[in-house]
C-alpha cells in the first residue's frame, strides 16, 4: 500500500497541520511517511502546501508529484493542483469556497462544505480537521483512531484549549463522509 497526498490551499487554513497529522498517523501505524511542507510568500493568506506520502515499504520519492488524492481548500489550489492528480484519482474540494470549476471526467471529486460544517460545529478554525475527517473513510493508510492520537500529540501545549475542538471537527467531518 503506498498512498500518496498533496493537500494545499492558503496560509491560515491549517492545511501544513493537517498533512502534519496525516504523517504523524502514519508513524503512530508503523508505516514508511513522508511530509513535504511548501509555503507562499506569506504565512497567511498566502499559498501553502504539502505532500504526504504514506506507504507499507520505503518511499523512493519523497514528494507526491502526482498524488492518488488532491485536497483543495481554495480554487487556486484546485487549478493549480488538479492537472498532476493521477487518472482514477480523488480530488476532496471545500465546497464552501470552491464553485463551479471545471474538473477533469477522470477523477472523483468530493465536495465537503468544511467552513460551514466547522462553524455548526463552533469550531470555524478547524475546518482543516473537518476536510481530515472526511477524508478518513477513503484513505487506506490510517485510521480515525491513529489520526486522533496524531492530533493529540500535534497540539502544542500554548494550544491544548483547541484539541477538543479539533477532535469535534474531526468527527464532524467523519460524520459528512456519510453524506457526501
Amino acid at each position: 500500500m503506498m498512498e500518496k497526498l498533496r493537500l494545499a490551499g492558503f496560509g491560515g487554513q491549517g492545511v501544513m497541520f493537517m498533512g502534519k497529522v496525516l504523517a504523524h498517523a502514519g508513524m503512530i501505524g508503523n508505516k514508511h511517511v513522508t511530509w513535504i511542507p511548501s509555503y507562499g510568500p506569506e504565512m497567511r493568506g498566502g499559498t501553502a502546501n504539502c505532500s504526504v506520502i504514506i506507504a507499507d515499504d520505503e518511499i523512493g520519492e519523497p514528494v507526491a508529484s502526482t498524488p492518488d488524492i488532491l485536497v483543495a481548500m481554495n480554487e487556486p489550489s484546485l487549478r493549480k493542483f488538479m492537472a498532476a492528480v493521477r487518472p482514477g484519482g480523488l480530488v476532496f474540494v471545500n465546497s464552501s469556497l470552491i464553485h463551479g470549476v471545471p474538473l477533469r471526467d477522470d477523477l472523483q471529486v468530493v465536495g465537503v462544505p468544511v467552513n460551514d460544517l466547522a462553524r455548526s460545529a463552533g469550531a470555524p478554525g478547524a475546518i482543516n480537521m473537518v476536510m481530515l475527517g472526511a477524508m478518513l473513510p477513503y484513505l487506506k493508510g490510517v485510521d480515525r483512531h491513529l489520526v486522533e492520537e496524531a492530533i493529540a500529540e500535534n497540539v502544542p501545549a500554548s494550544r491544548q484549549h483547541m484539541l477538543q475542538g479539533n477532535l469535534k471537527a474531526l468527527a464532524v467531518g467523519v460524520d459528512a463522509a456519510a453524506t457526501v
